[in-house]
This record gives structure tokens, sequence and C-alpha cells, in this order.
């Protein structure tokens, strides 16, 4: 059926909802594991003795057994009796079904007009007239359905419901709180590198999606970074997309502490509509000093083996250190760090994107843009003597090659033995640990030229 009107009686509607005023605040706190805690403070007239109030207003993913509701006139003389949360939404199939052998009125397109009792509605509407005769009316034909009320049970939205014991007629300033799922939010982050490469320009964005089911209009939105503990269950459409433009102006997000996570306030009110992506700027700073590497990782650099031999690629990275100092010295939020840097013309151009964990000041980000294309590595296994049952001795070359025109410095990282002790017995160039069980080389390459490192491993366990 293309076109259905379904008419309820507005007096059935109106006796649906004791209504709330509009609400005086409307606070969303939203944490980065899909979830969202909504507070909103209202004015209910109530009578004394007991009171039906229902809040149509609410998020489609509510969790109503997170809900709380607040009497901040008169907490101690105003009692919630019983709460429900109604969730059996209208529909033509859901009020069809509902007046199975009661009365309807159906138009058709074509103007004609049927009454009678609705017997079912398996390959269109059968009706039977207080005649008894009997009509099948296809849903392609129906322009209008009237029904004289709106069944019990049915409602246009989710809907709380509270029964409420007050102590005393009037006003009453009263804070409705719950959480809901749907809504999330990360960082997202955009770097510009320098023509040296030994500068970047860093925007930082906190990105809201909102699925919920509601929207939120000139709300206070705080962000929470970190990791909840959520309890174990027994056993959650198109996206919109709205970036705040840089020449709006912009909210000014404030960063404190809450327990052991961090808290981002957005200073101004914002609307979060729902099915929307927003993104609001919270950190920028210019000039970062950076540091480009290139690394050969015997842990990540090498894909496959032939025989003894590995083949591998030398990752670019971008290292720098969330410090004052570097113009930055704030918590980060998780999350997705696209890279830029400007070409020959002056045109920018994507060079790589890596994801960030939450990340305290004075810790050092690293990011991989790539593989280098012009330097490549080389692992083999030169020899391998079992000395007994729990011990033997490996030698181990890894060679770089590089085919750009300008020297390069390339760090590699060998990863050595997770259990037992080992010891190393001869080495071409000097290492550094870096951790129990890993070590670092850095060799100088001259253009189109190459570098080795032999090294020598006793293990025992």
């Amino acid at each position: 059926m293309k076109r259905l009107f379904i008419i309820v009686l507005a007096v059935a509607l109106l006796a649906l909802c004791t209504s709330f005023s509009l609400a005086t605040m409307v606070n969303v706190t939203v944490y980065n594991d899909n979830r969202g805690l909504v507070s909103e403070q209202r004015t209910l007239k109530l009578k004394k003795g007991t009171n039906e109030i229902r809040f149509t207003d609410v998020a489609a993913s509510i969790d109503p057994t997170s809900v709380s509701f607040t009497s901040l006139t008169d907490p101690k003389g105003t009692m919630v009796l019983e709460q429900n949360f109604e969730y059996d939404l209208v529909s033509t199939g859901k009020l069809l079904q509902k007046y199975l052998d009661q009365e309807i009125r159906v138009v058709t397109k074509d103007g004609t007009r049927y009454r009678g009792t609705l017997l079912g509605t398996e390959g269109g509407l059968i009706i039977q007239a207080e005649n008894g005769s009997t009509t099948i009316v296809s849903r392609e034909q129906v322009r209008e359905i009237r029904f004289p009320s709106l069944p019990d049970g049915l409602i246009t939205r989710p809907t709380l419901m509270w029964l409420l014991q007050a102590r005393k007629s009037g006003k009453q300033e009263i804070e409705v709180a719950y959480i809901t799922s749907g809504i999330s939010w990360h960082g997202d982050y955009v770097l510009s590198v320098s023509a040296d490469d030994t500068k970047a320009d860093l925007d930082g964005w906190v990105t809201v999606n909102n699925r919920c089911g509601k929207t939120f209009k000139q709300a206070h939105m705080k962000l929470v970074a970190g990791e909840l503990h959520k309890a174990r269950r027994e056993r959650a459409p198109r996206v919109l997309y709205e970036k705040v433009a840089r020449a709006a102006p912009r909210p000014k997000v404030e960063e404190r502490p809450l327990f052991e996570y961090h808290l981002y306030d957005v200073a101004r009110p914002v609307d979060i509509r729902n099915n929307q992506t927003k993104q609001i700027q919270f950190v920028t700073s210019k000039g970062v000093k950076i540091e480009k590497r290139f690394v050969l990782d015997s842990g990540r650099s090498y894909a496959y083996f032939r025989g003894d031999r590995q083949k591998g690629k030398v990752q670019v990275q971008v290292r720098f250190k969330n410090s004052k100092k570097a113009g930055l010295g704030m918590p980060l939020p998780a999350g997705k760090v696209r890279l830029y840097k400007e070409d020959i013309d002056g045109s920018k151009q994507f060079i790589g994107e890596d994801r960030i964990g939450h990340t305290p000041k004075y810790e050092d980000i690293i990011l991989t843009a790539g593989n280098a294309f012009d330097i490549v590595g080389e692992r083999r296994k030169v020899s391998q003597r079992i000395l007994g049952d729990r011990s033997r001795q490996e030698t181990w070359e890894i060679e770089v090659r590089s085919h750009k025109k300008e020297p390069v410095a390339v760090h590699i990282i060998e990863h050595l033995m997770a259990w037992g002790e080992w010891e190393m017995l001869n080495e071409t160039a000097k290492h550094k640990k870096v951790d129990a069980n890993t070590i670092e080389y850095v060799v100088s390459i001259r253009p189109d030229g190459a570098a080795k490192v032999t090294y020598t491993v006793f293990y025992r366990w």
C-alpha cells in the first residue's frame, strides 16, 4: 500500500500524555563505548496524592532499567511508586491487528467508502458489512482508513511512565536521568607535515555520532574519555554528516579529570540531532616538533619467509611528544590521525593514517604513515647450533638497501626469544636494549647504498 492515512481522534492522543513543560536544562554526557547519560530538568504540575506522569520525549535506545526520577523541589515528599517503559509503538500493521473483529471505515482512491467489521488483513482488508456481505479491499486501492480511537497499549513514541505520590499540590522542578545506547564519540586528528619533515600543525576534533533515536536541542554536552567497566548482560540508517565550519564560532572545549578518566566539557550549548555526525574542534597546535623515522621491525615488517630468508618493508613513522613545549600538553582521546603534506606546487596530499589510543600528557605519540618505497630490508638466519636440550645459538644478518638520493638512518628492531635467557656473543654494531627481549640498531646508509648488521645470540631456558 503506497499511501495510507491513519486518522486518530485528537481526544485520544491528548488522553495519553500528562505533559511536562519544556526542559529548562538538558545535559548529555557521551562516553566512547556507545553509551550516553541524558539528564533533563523540567517543571511539572502535581496534585496532592497519586499522579500518573507520562514522558514521551526520550531516546528510542534508552536503557529503561537506568532511569532516575528526582524531585528537586520536594524530594522527601514526592515518592515514585511505580516506573514503566512503554514501547509498543503505533504502526499500520499493529493498528489493523488491534482492530480485528472491530468496526473500521475505509475510503479507496476512487472515493468508494466501506464501513464494517475488519475480519482479516492477509492479501488485503477483509471487511464485513452490517448486512453480512464481505468485501476484500486491496491495500493498493486504499486512500484512507478511519479508526474511532487509538487502541489501549499503543503509543506514538517510546514513553516513560511514573506513578507518583505527592504530599502537596503545586509546581515542582524535577530531574530525569537515564542511560541510552546509540550515541558515542571519538577523536579525529589532522597532522599537516612541513616541507622538511621537522614540524607539523595538529588539529583535533571530537566526533559525536548520535543514532539513539532522539534530537537534543541546545544541550550542554560533555565527553568522557576512558575505559569504563560495563556489566555483562544476560542476554543496538543512514547517517547525516555535519562538520562545524572553521569560519563559524567554535565551542570552547575544556578538559578536566573525572575519577580515573578525562572529561571534555563543551562550553556553549549545541544541537545534537538524531542520525547525525557532529564534529567540534577541541585542540589546535602549530609548529609541533616531529621526527620522521625509518623502522625495520622483525615483528611487523616481514611478510613471508623464503627458507631462512625474509623480505621486509621499512615503515615510515612520525613521532612527537604530547607536551606543552611541543604546543600540546593535554590528554588526547583515542582516535584516527590523518597525515597530510604539501607537494611541490603547494597542493595538500594525503600521506597516510594511523590510530592513537588515549594518550596522557607528556607521553610519546608514534604514527605509522606507511612503508618507504625506496628502502627495503632483508633478514637472513646465517646459522643455528643446538647446544643441548635447553640451549641454542643463532646468527642473524639484516641488510637494508636504500635507493634514495640522500643519506638515511634506519632503526632495526629485533625481537629475541621471549622465554628463558639470552646473551649477545658478538655483533657488528652496538645494540640498544629497548626492553627485556627487544634490541635496536641504528644504521646510516649513503645514497643508493646498503648497510648490514650481523649478530650472534645464545639462548638458555
